[in-house]
């Protein structure tokens, strides 16, 4: 079996939002869909299907072991986005002797038992009327405001043609998961333009993730919340250096390269 980066997107996105980055990314990468497939893009995106209201962070860990599985990647980096981060710390919690590092950008890491919602400062009444409304599709200027603050319109163009529907329970139930293994090292790629969020609550995240006792390292980008779109090059470049480090360079890995 071979090593490479498995890539994990947030809210709203798809494999799709990680297309500007691959071709600058090193050795073999994974995309992958989380569930439903369906709202991850393409014309379905907006469609209410009864699995928004059902999938939890555990289907969406499973999700990401079974690509990895039918991809034959033994061992791996595990980038998560956004909401993205609840997903790769699951995962690394399952199986850590897989998982060669965890890359969190502007990634969720609520406190044990804490929603996502709350880690990021959603007060109660908010989070109920989140809770009890129908997924909906964001509006332009919303999309605009918290994704593509730092985009050129032709990014702008290809956010608003893929942008899908989110699943509820990953985001309002309290994390069951929420504290990587500590032998896994850890990096918090913090991101100095984000509009949906701030540099202050990521600061707030990281926080979380040290008292959680790992070897964190912060890398910063200054770029908005969708940095895998408008800063593609920084963030493979982040990327590639800590999957060479810990895939090609470890104990135990010095002999694997990417397939």
């Amino acid at each position: 079996m071979a090593a490479g980066v498995v890539l994990v997107h947030g809210a709203m996105h798809g494999s799709w939002c990680w297309e500007p980055t691959i071709p600058y990314l090193a050795g073999r990468v994974l995309a992958v869909d989380l569930p439903p497939a369906s709202v991850r893009g393409g014309p379905g995106r907006h469609t209410r299907v009864p699995e928004l209201e059902t999938l939890t962070v555990d289907d969406f860990a499973q999700a990401v072991l079974a690509a990895v599985d039918r991809a034959a990647l033994d061992r791996f980096v595990l980038v998560g986005h956004s909401l993205g981060g609840v997903t790769i710390t699951d995962v690394a919690t399952r199986v850590p002797d897989r998982v060669a590092h965890l890359v969190y950008v502007a990634a969720t890491v609520p406190r044990d038992g804490e929603s996502v919602l709350a880690s990021v400062g959603l007060d109660a009444e908010s989070a109920r009327r989140i809770e009890t409304a129908e997924p909906a599709p964001f509006s332009e200027a919303a999309a605009r405001s918290m994704f593509a603050n730092d985009f050129d319109e032709a990014q702008v163009e290809f956010l608003l043609a893929r942008l899908g529907l989110e699943t509820k329970l990953p985001t309002i139930a309290p994390v069951e998961r929420a504290r990587p293994p500590a032998e896994v090292a850890q990096t918090y790629i913090k991101l100095l333009r984000d509009e949906t969020i701030s540099p202050a609550r990521q600061d707030g995240l990281i926080a979380n993730l040290r008292a959680f006792g790992g070897d964190v390292t912060v890398v910063e980008i200054d770029a908005g919340h969708d940095v895998m779109i408008s800063a593609p090059r920084e963030l493979a470049a982040v990327i590639n250096d800590v999957a060479a480090e810990a895939l090609f360079h470890s104990s135990g890995n010095s002999s694997t390269s990417p397939a």
